[in-house]
């Protein structure tokens, strides 16, 4: 069957808000264009300039209300969209401030309080300490839906870049060690992706609805969902590219 790049999504900022896209800009040893440039570092955590890891900014395994919002990257900056909130648009390299206003009670009480917005590393602030591309299964969704007992599972909870619609479920585990085609571009599939308790939160809601980690636990034995990848050779990539395993 012919493997196609059925949604293209990043993440502005890391945790919050989830952005589609048409196409995107690929380049090795980059993210996807803009995903995670910024990231809102909690107390007791500084500044470095470098990559850091996630449990040291606001991220959805801690805060699920978080999961509810929507991005736009505009010109000017950064829209965001929150079910419990006025739009806000601002511009991140010097409003940091009104996105922590903004944020308010959506993260919990009791947990470090966001201190300051920082912008990522060229390389971007991924969960992995290398500049990574995540690329997930439509086919494996749909399982995880089956065995889940429910009609569907919002791919969004999942925080992909690079979700695939042909292959088998489950597929993309053969990936690992081989290169994948994708428009003009191609990347290394690296490891597969263990998660976190993010995905249990709706997107629409920012409320825990669904066990996704004891489901994957008990039918499959691990917590992995999608693959992690590498950018190997710069190109452009659109909604409804032909995807090609090497």
């Amino acid at each position: 069957m012919t493997l196609t790049l059925a949604h293209i999504w990043r993440h502005p900022i890391k945790g919050i808000g989830t952005e589609g896209l048409d196409s995107a800009h690929l380049e090795p040893g980059l993210p996807v264009s803009g995903d995670r440039a910024w990231a809102l570092l909690r107390e007791g955590s500084e500044d470095t300039g470098a990559w850091q890891k996630c449990s040291n900014f606001l991220r959805g395994a801690n805060g699920p209300a978080l999961m509810a919002v929507e991005a736009t990257t505009t010109t000017q900056g950064i829209d965001l969209r929150h079910p419990a909130r006025t739009p806000l648009s601002f511009d991140p390299a010097t409003e940091g401030g009104r996105l922590i206003d903004w944020i308010g009670n959506l993260w919990p009480e009791g947990l470090p309080r966001p201190a300051k917005l920082v912008k990522a590393p060229a390389e971007g602030m991924s969960d992995m300490d290398y500049p990574s591309v995540s690329v997930l299964n439509l086919a494996s969704l749909r399982d995880l839906a089956r065995v889940a007992g429910v009609p569907a599972i919002d791919m969004r909870r999942f925080r992909g870049n690079l979700w695939i619609d042909g292959a088998e479920p489950w597929e993309e585990w053969t990936w690992v060690g081989k290169r994948i085609a994708i428009g003009s571009a191609v990347l290394q599939v690296v490891e597969r992706n263990t998660r976190c308790l993010a995905t249990h939160a709706n997107p629409e809601t920012g409320i825990r609805d669904l066990d996704i980690l004891p489901t994957l636990s008990s039918s499959w034995g691990h917590r992995d969902f999608g693959v992690y990848a590498k950018v190997v050779a710069k190109g452009e990539i659109s909604v409804g590219d032909a995807v090609a395993v090497l």
